[in-house]
């Protein structure tokens, strides 16, 4: 198929009717882009100034419907920057009601966008809200921790929180299930000296149920650990007869792992060893098994020499 030849000045007449055409074109755009726009944009909610007296639930999803008015030009080029990831609402309005009316907040609405474009409505336009008496709960905060050390080393003494409880505001029925407050979990590796760290609490699985403070001070004391071996004497337990029970032998050797900070502090009286008479009286054994009642936290156990002990009943 031949191509078509065209004359210097059909050539001109051509472009000039595409120039024609893409100049209409722009203009077409530039005045369609001109116009008002409406157009919906979903966000989560953000409950601010919360009623003081109080306990409220919400009936409703925290995710509204923001309808959005702007110019073309702004829905081309700002359609990300106002779809925010969230809004603050006021609920000042339940200190006297049982519901919030977004029509009376969207000048504080609009404040919080980075944008010129406009919220018209927010749908729904009310959330209602569930009440119960709030009242208030002090409760012990509970540490949750996966830390591994390097070699020899570990927690030398108690852990110190700071502050050790947490105010849990809520209703009343909620607050009976409550018995203490978990922290998020503190991850800490290879660990050989002494560490502050600030971790925060979980957040609350109830919208109406709250906490204070939001995180605690965790100060975790870290040494060297040393093997150490002391003599402990035995105590005889349930001996209801009052028979007269002699041991062979009467202490027992405890060998575990010690701070060095703690290697002079600690010593038999920090630690309880025990066998029962039961053992004797009612399962008819010809040895008692030492039991450790009391052992220091921040020690680390490693053998009981003997663990099993002779005797001998006098009645």
């Amino acid at each position: 198929m031949p191509f078509i030849k065209l004359t210097q000045i059909e050539k001109r007449r051509v472009f000039s009717l595409l120039a024609c055409l893409v100049l209409a074109v722009a203009a077409w755009l530039f005045m369609a882009l001109n116009n008002k726009y409406v157009y919906t944009a979903k966000t989560v909610l953000i409950y601010k100034n919360f009623p003081q007296k109080r306990a409220f639930h919400p009936l409703q999803s925290d995710t509204v419907d923001l309808q959005v008015e702007g110019t073309g030009w702004q829905l081309l080029f700002a359609r990300l920057r106002i779809n925010p990831q969230s809004i603050a609402v006021s609920l000042n309005q339940l200190n006297s009601k049982e519901f919030i009316v977004f029509s009376d907040q969207l000048y504080n609405i609009n404040k919080q966008l980075e944008s010129s474009q406009k919220v018209i409505s927010v749908k729904p336009d009310t959330l209602y809200f569930d009440f119960t008496k709030r009242t208030v709960k002090r409760v012990a905060i509970k540490l949750i921790k996966k830390i591994d050390f390097t070699k020899q080393y570990g927690i030398s003494s108690d852990i110190l929180l700071n502050p050790k409880y947490v105010t849990v505001t809520g209703p009343i029925e909620e607050l009976d299930k409550i018995t203490e407050w978990s922290t998020d979990t503190l991850k800490l590796s290879n660990l050989q000296n002494n560490a502050t760290v600030r971790v925060p609490m979980q957040h609350s699985t109830h919208k109406n149920v709250s906490i204070f403070p939001s995180t605690v001070e965790v100060k975790l004391p870290v040494d060297e650990f040393t093997e150490k071996t002391i003599e402990v004497p035995l105590k005889i337990i349930n001996n209801r007869n009052y028979n007269s029970i002699k041991l062979y032998p009467k202490k027992i050797k405890v060998t575990f792992l010690v701070a060095l900070s703690n290697y002079e502090q600690v010593d038999e009286s920090f630690i309880q060893a025990s066998v029962d008479a039961d053992e004797w009286s009612n399962l008819h054994h010809n040895q008692f098994t030492v039991k450790i009642t009391e052992f220091p936290d921040y020690c680390k156990l490693i053998n009981i020499s003997p663990s099993k002990i002779d005797f001998v009943v006098e009645k």
